[in-house]
């Protein structure tokens, strides 16, 4: 089975809040965080996909889903790129 870590951001939100996570089924997950079954975190926010990685097992993904939450840079990093992005559109 795949799994994927992946990062969102709500990207109406004043602060442009993050969410990391891990799953198998991506645009399931996605769906259900954007809708009121989501994480409590992310309950009916509108949420984008700003980063995903595959991996070929749980133990590697939730290994990286942990090293993810707890770099703080590296999440900046990731919503800064996405949302110059898409500025320059």
């Amino acid at each position: 089975m795949i799994y994927y870590v992946y990062m969102l951001l709500n990207y109406e939100s004043k602060r442009k809040v993050s969410y990391v996570g891990y799953t198998s089924n991506l645009k399931k997950r996605i769906i259900l965080h954007n809708s009121s079954k989501g994480a409590k975190f992310t309950k009916g926010g509108k949420w984008m996909l700003i980063y995903k990685k595959k991996y070929l097992n749980k133990s590697d993904a939730l290994k990286n889903e942990y090293k993810l939450k707890k770099n703080s840079l590296l999440r900046k990093k990731f919503k800064d790129k996405f949302i110059k992005k898409i500025l320059l559109k």
